[in-house]
């Protein structure tokens, strides 16, 4: 009887952990690191005190990590993937597609493999990941996994 209940433990647990999966894969959210351009507060108004470095911006960091690629005018889709990754081919051509619909979008496909230093530092944790870039360059908002035409859309808005 004892071996039912574990059964039936484990299938509950695998249960709601893909059904966690399915509802959060491909969602693009803010971390806690990042603000959208709109609340980034006027330097006009801020209190002149010394201030620390300015941090590299995540355009900043792929271009000196050997991104060779441009960005986009308003809007840089920046994919990080790897080679044996089955979604990053369907995010691959949802972005692309998105690319060439919205003027000034680029999308930008960074092998995670090859640029490890830049995966780590960006923090991703798994592939495809994809970070939607403000004009200047700054994150403005990621997923992970495979994302929706309409997902990416919303995520471009949110960086215009």
């Amino acid at each position: 009887m004892t071996g039912a209940w574990i059964l039936l433990a484990a299938v509950v647990l695998a249960v709601a952990g893909g059904l966690w999966r399915a509802r959060t894969d491909g969602r693009f959210r803010t971390n806690g690191r990042t603000a959208p351009a709109a609340a980034v507060p006027d330097e006009a108004a801020a209190p002149a005190e010394p201030s620390a470095p300015a941090q590299p911006t995540a355009w900043e960091r792929a271009a000196a990590s050997g991104v060779e690629a441009e960005p986009g005018e308003r809007v840089t889709l920046l994919q990080f993937s790897s080679a044996f990754c089955a979604p990053c081919r369907a995010t691959r051509r949802v972005l692309g597609e998105v690319a060439e619909v919205v003027p000034g979008v680029a999308h930008v496909e960074v092998d995670a493999e090859h640029h490890l230093e830049l995966t780590r530092e960006l923090n991703i944790l798994r592939t495809p990941t994809t970070i939607v870039l403000d004009a200047a360059g700054r994150e403005v908002t990621r997923a992970t996994g495979a994302p929706t035409k309409q997902q990416v859309l919303a995520g471009i808005d949110a960086a215009i």
